[in-house]
């Protein structure tokens, strides 16, 4: 009976695959290039996510379901401290605790669209393997258990009704050998060789089998098996929301089957937009056109001929306890600098266990809101100009490129640091730092390397009264009126 039910199962395989490079889209990078950024997206510049889920519960930050298993680990001290130890009281016991009472979507959206956010992302599913999604797959799901609530249903709702797009973020394909602590069990104490949860079976479909010693050091396996199974449930994520973001926490997952996913992605979304593509995919990897490359905590630092995606959040990834935040003009430095280079920023903006944020989340939201009120003629609808910016920040050196490295976070920007965007016949001239009486721009003096025409006007955003300015033959040199204030971060219109 086996050779038949071989054969029957790689058939459904190749059915499915089939089914799903229905379209203009098959599964290889030469089809994928044809592509099409789509407007919304190239427009929106700033989305904010909500990376939240059963490990904020503990209130320790993030990887919690890894690292309590981990022992020593500062978040297995707390686990064993507050839970017990994980041989009594494991992750499949946390899952419960997370009720989410305090969580109004509809609320959150209107303050995240008044913050200047122009596309908003659910978390699907963490490295956990706990879906927020109703699952027909997996039974550890949001409806299911927790809350008891399709929190990614409520969350695109509550978006679309606020005109905002909708993504999602799944973060399974890392989950099969991330999640493989749970088969350990402590080294030391009185329960040393006692297995942890994830060595039973009766909870395999949560802790994933017991992986090859050799596959746990790799981010993703190699298990072909688990690829399938990937595969399936983040297809059934996009058949049954079809977001108009789908982000990988990875490179374009398990090869081949990870381009299957792309092509069905895009077809679908195409299908279903009457032959135009608003689909983003979102994977860490180089996009050739193919995608939009995401950079978690890091910057690039050029101008990219494609679309590109900072991600990153305003703190830590879950909720903990005491954590410090970003500032309003750190994150507005950072989208700047973004979106000079062709980039959009997502922001993670952390909710407490029960859903809801606290009051310096919410305070740093309005400061952000307000600025962009006044700033953002200059962000949304932009494109990169000739260079993204001058000042020191932009030497070579100064900046570092790719993953969790970047001036916003590791540098103080100086006076003299400008970034710039385009938008039709103007420019957009946002400094950084601004000093306390003048603002000098070397870009624009009268003999500069980009542009052969002179200043007609300048004005700054946000302010209503005209302003002195002067081109001169080494800047061009704008006199800050009364009352700007130092430090801050000022946009002006160039018109040519």
């Amino acid at each position: 009976m086996k050779a038949p039910l071989l054969i029957l199962a790689s058939a459904c395989i190749l059915s499915s695959a089939a089914a799903q490079t229905k379209g203009p889209f098959k599964a290889d990078e030469t089809s994928l290039q044809q592509y099409q950024y789509p407007e919304w997206f190239r427009d929106a510049k700033f989305g904010i996510w909500s990376h939240w889920g059963p490990q904020a519960v503990p209130r320790e930050g993030d990887w919690y379901a890894k690292n309590m298993y981990v022992q020593g680990s500062h978040q297995n001290v707390a686990h064993v401290k507050k839970y017990g130890p994980p041989s009594k009281f494991g992750y499949k016991d946390i899952i419960p605790l997370w009720k989410a009472e305090k969580w109004h979507p509809e609320d959150l959206m209107k303050l995240y669209k008044k913050a200047g956010a122009r596309y908003f992302v659910s978390m699907g599913t963490h490295h956990d393997n706990f879906f927020l999604w109703k699952s027909a797959i997996n039974k550890w799901n949001a409806v299911n258990l927790g809350p008891h609530k399709d929190v990614v249903k409520l969350w695109q709702t509550a978006a679309k009704k606020e005109g905002l797009r909708f993504g999602v973020s799944e973060h399974l394909a890392a989950s099969f050998n991330w999640f493989q602590t749970s088969h350990g069990a402590d080294a030391t104490g009185p329960l040393a060789g006692v297995p942890y949860d994830g060595a039973d079976p009766a909870y395999q479909d949560l802790y994933h089998e017991k992986a090859d010693s050799a596959d746990m050091k790799n981010w993703l396996t190699n298990n072909p098996r688990w690829h399938e199974h990937w595969l399936k449930c983040i297809n059934e994520l996009i058949d049954n929301y079809h977001p108009d973001l789908l982000y990988s926490d990875s490179r374009v997952p398990f090869e081949n089957t990870g381009l299957e996913m792309v092509a069905h992605y895009y077809n679908d979304n195409y299908a279903r937009n009457g032959g135009k593509m608003t689909a983003v995919y979102t994977p860490k990897q180089p996009s050739g056109g193919r995608w939009v490359q995401d950079v978690e905590r890091g910057l690039l630092d050029t101008i990219s001929p494609f679309p590109w995606q900072t991600d990153t959040s305003i703190g830590d990834w879950y909720y903990r306890t005491g954590q410090s935040y970003k500032s309003a003009n750190e994150i507005i430095r950072l989208l700047l600098d973004i979106v000079s280079k062709n980039g959009n920023l997502l922001l993670n903006v952390v909710q407490t266990p029960e859903g809801d944020l606290e009051a310096d989340v919410t305070g740093i939201l309005d400061s952000l809101g307000t600025w962009m009120n006044a700033n953002s003629e200059g962000i949304y609808s932009s494109r990169p100009w000739k260079i993204y910016g001058e000042g020191p920040s932009t030497i070579k050196g100064n900046q570092q490129k790719g993953h969790f490295g970047g001036i916003s976070d590791t540098q103080q920007y100086q006076s003299e640091d400008i970034r710039f965007t385009a938008k039709g016949n103007s420019v957009y001239a946002y400094c950084m730092k601004t000093p306390a009486n003048e603002i000098r721009i070397k870009s624009f003096a009268k003999q500069n390397a980009y542009t052969t025409k002179p200043v007609k006007s300048v004005r700054m955003l946000g302010a209503a009264q005209k302003i002195k300015w002067q081109q001169q033959a080494d800047a061009l040199v704008i006199t800050l009126p009364p009352g700007a204030a130092a430090n801050s971060i000022t946009g002006f219109r160039i018109d040519m």
